[in-house]
C-alpha cells in the first residue's frame, strides 16, 4: 500500500520556507569565523618556491661568504633580482618607482644590512633576508 505522504525532507522544505537561505547564512558564518581564527593564530599562506641562492638558509649564506668572500656579489645581485621580482607582483601604485638602489643606502649599505641580518638570524632562509631588506627600502623611500 502506497502512502500519499511526502518524505520527511520535502515535508520539512515546505513547512520551512528559505531553510535554504538560513543553512547558506549559518555556513557562511562558520566560514567566516574559522577564517577570523586562521588570522589570530598567526597561520601564514605557503609560500612560493623559491630557487637559487635565496633558497639557502642565512647560516649557508653565512657559510658560502665567509670561505668565498666573492660569492657577496652574487647574493646581493640575487637579492636585486628578487626584490625587482616583489616590484612586478605588487598591485598597480604600490611600491611604484620604489628606488632598490637609493644614494642613502646604496648596494655596500645593502650588504651590510643582509650580513648583520643573517648573522642574527641564521634559522631563515636568505630570501626572508632579502624581504627585510626590501621592507627597509619602502622605509627609506619615505624619507
Amino acid at each position: 500500500m502506497q502512502s500519499d505522504r511526502a518524505p520527511a525532507s520535502q515535508t520539512y522544505a515546505r513547512v520551512v520556507p528559505g531553510a535554504g537561505v538560513g543553512i547558506m547564512l549559518f555556513a557562511m558564518t562558520l566560514s567566516s569565523i574559522v577564517l577570523l581564527a586562521i588570522k589570530a593564530s598567526g597561520a601564514e599562506a605557503p609560500k612560493a618556491r623559491i630557487v637559487g641562492l635565496g633558497a639557502t638558509s642565512c647560516q649557508q649564506f653565512n657559510d658560502d661568504i665567509k670561505s668565498n668572500p666573492a660569492l657577496r656579489r652574487d647574493y646581493l645581485a640575487w637579492a636585486q633580482g628578487f626584490m625587482s621580482g616583489i616590484i612586478l607582483s605588487r598591485p598597480p601604485g604600490v611600491d611604484q618607482g620604489l628606488d632598490l638602489a637609493p644614494k642613502t643606502f646604496d648596494l655596500i649599505s645593502q650588504l651590510h644590512f643582509l650580513e648583520d641580518h643573517c648573522a642574527r638570524n641564521t634559522a631563515p632562509d636568505f630570501s626572508d633576508a632579502v624581504e627585510a631588506l626590501y621592507k627597509r627600502l619602502r622605509l627609506e623611500g619615505k624619507t
